[in-house]
């Protein structure tokens, strides 16, 4: 859901960088057999982005000849990526959303590398880096090997999609007998086609986004209550809903679709919260 700027290394360099490391002179000898396959893999991998058709890549075309899937992984992203030479280019793209944020959620932090497509199924592309998405560990377990199958499927890819820029979050205010809480969703804007939003309430449904921000909602709501509760009584209503507007406006400065600059916006377009909480 937030834009990151594609890797700086190739599918080439990152796959040299794994086989510079490997001392077994057999495995080392498969590995370099398979630098055509690797290198076409992600030829097609940067086709199919441009094209916006990853739904549509053929298994069959990211097999390692010679090499079982599950093996070439283990040889190349387990044991390669953990060797000097991948272990720089995987800190690198560990470390290039701000803040540590999961890019995936904007709430996390980024814990390990998502493959963007499964590498059990897609295990040429195990270290491509356009394949290799930093993410937090809730967002990459909620993914797992998901596999679009329509380009309404396709999740939101951090280096290839940018949405970040509009605002398309929003919130409803639920009353409860002692409390507010707040419940998200994906309000599109009127610049996005149908599949762009289905693809991002997918996204959303997916990694379940709503619940994740519902607890920093509320959060924010329980540790503002009692200031919020005195601007309310000496300045009355329309003084609580300036400040909250004040305080969203801010928050949008730095991200369009900051939780908590949705819930300050939120909450001042409630009425019954501004006058009575």
């Amino acid at each position: 859901m937030w834009h990151l700027p594609r890797p700086f290394h190739s599918a080439a360099h990152s796959y040299a960088a794994v086989v510079a490391t490997t001392r077994s002179v057999e495995r080392r000898k498969l590995l370099l057999e398979a630098i055509p396959t690797v290198r076409k893999a992600g030829h097609e991998l940067r086709r199919a982005a441009v094209e916006s058709t990853l739904h549509d890549l053929d298994e069959k075309d990211f097999a390692v000849p010679g090499i079982d899937g599950d093996t070439f992984v283990e040889w190349a992203y387990d044991n390669g990526m953990s060797a000097k030479k991948g272990k720089r280019i995987r800190d690198e793209l560990m470390a290039a959303p701000r803040n540590k944020r999961c890019p995936l959620c904007s709430q996390g932090t980024v814990y390990e590398l998502d493959h963007f497509v499964p590498k059990s199924l897609y295990p040429a592309l195990c270290v491509d880096p356009l394949n290799l998405v930093p993410a937090c560990e809730r967002c990459n377990k909620l993914k797992g090997s998901m596999q679009p199958r329509s380009a309404e499927d396709t999740l939101l890819h951090p280096y290839l999609d940018r949405i970040s820029h509009e605002r398309w979050l929003d919130a409803r205010t639920v009353h409860e007998p002692d409390f507010v809480r707040l419940e998200f969703f994906v309000s599109p804007p009127d610049t996005w086609d149908t599949t762009l939003t289905r693809r991002v309430e997918n996204h959303f449904g997916l990694l379940q986004l709503g619940q994740r921000y519902a607890p920093v909602a509320n959060n924010l709501i329980y540790g503002m209550e009692a200031r919020w509760d005195e601007l309310r009584r000496r300045r009355g209503g329309s003084m609580l809903r300036d400040h909250l507007l004040e305080d969203a406006a801010s928050w949008f400065r730095k991200d369009p679709n900051s939780v908590e600059g949705v819930t300050c916006a939120t909450l001042a377009d409630d009425e019954v919260f501004c006058r009575t909480g």
